[in-house]
């Protein structure tokens, strides 16, 4: 047994290296993985390096250019406008990060019941499809405008429009990897090695745990690149729109939104977080691409 163990261990660990193998050759996923990895860096530990306070705000220096002491200018009320953009890199990567987690699970949950069984398979894709067919920005403009107050109300301005925006970025984009998952299930159903544990009385959930989730990996590991990048864009609508996260709690989409109004004075104040926001997308897409390419077993055994 331990033999057979070790063997197993080999093969899997073979096998991740062949996706790292192959995913370094895709030049543009690699060099978005390196940047966005030097983002999350910069963002989060940024702070502990640059320690002026965002908040801080000095009439004095208001609406500097950019120099030594304000790498990126100050605002209309003095703020250090660099540690205003390590600040909302955080929120929007947070936001980012928390809702594709949400939507990925949902999702998943979906695509594996409704390729599992076949009696709820009609239900829950007619219930994906209503979903696929909603205005998606109005209602999140709607849902918002509804449980904003509440939230706030329950967990502080800051934290509730936190699990606000999370929650709901996360339940209107689910339906794209619940159906990728779903359709991988149904192939994966007819295999041998699962026809083969079910003729020996496999549980169904033992079933789904250990020989069909692990093999739908792939396309929830893209998903989850895309879903990030997804979460960061309408966050940053949202906030553009003015219904995200407070004035004076700054995101990259809040920062565009205020920046708007002193396009033509500064506008480093609107391309900075326009640019964050680009490069952010940009990269996590092409690491998306390169990990399709990487996990696809037909182009790693070329």
């Amino acid at each position: 047994m331990t033999d057979i163990a070790q063997i197993e261990e080999g093969a899997s660990r073979s096998q991740w290296w062949d996706v790292w193998d192959q995913f370094k050759t895709h030049r543009g996923a690699l060099i978005g993985a390196v940047f966005f990895l030097l983002l999350v860096l910069v963002v989060f530990l940024g702070p502990y390096v640059w320690t002026l306070d965002y908040e801080a705000t000095n009439a004095r220096a208001r609406n500097l250019p950019p120099s030594l002491e304000h790498p990126f200018g100050t605002d209309r009320i003095g703020r250090d406008f660099f540690a205003q953009m390590l600040k909302g890199g955080q929120t929007s990567l947070a936001v980012g990060i928390a809702a594709m987690l949400l939507s990925l699970f949902f999702g998943t949950l979906v695509g594996v019941v409704a390729g599992y069984y076949k009696r709820l398979d009609g239900i829950l894709m007619r219930f994906t499809d209503l979903f696929l067919a909603l205005p998606l920005l109005p209602l999140l403009l709607v849902i918002i405008m509804l449980f904003r107050d509440p939230l706030r109300s329950a967990f502080g301005p800051e934290t509730g429009i936190f699990i606000l925006i999370v929650v709901v970025i996360g339940i209107t984009s689910w339906m794209q990897t619940a159906r990728i998952v779903r359709g991988d299930v149904l192939a994966l159903k007819e295999r041998e090695f699962v026809l083969a544990a079910r003729s020996i009385g496999t549980p169904n959930v033992k079933m789904i745990m250990r020989h069909i989730l692990p093999n739908v990996l792939s396309p929830i590991m893209v998903s989850a690149t895309l879903g990030i990048a997804n979460a960061i864009i309408t966050e940053s609508a949202l906030s553009f729109l003015g219904l995200g996260f407070p004035s004076d709690f700054p995101t990259w989409g809040r920062l565009l939104f205020d920046s708007t109004d002193y396009l033509q004075q500064y506008p480093e104040r609107v391309i900075l977080p326009g640019l964050a926001i680009s490069l952010s997308v940009l990269s996590v897409n092409y690491i998306g691409d390169g990990l399709r390419d990487a996990l696809d077993p037909r182009i790693r055994g070329r």
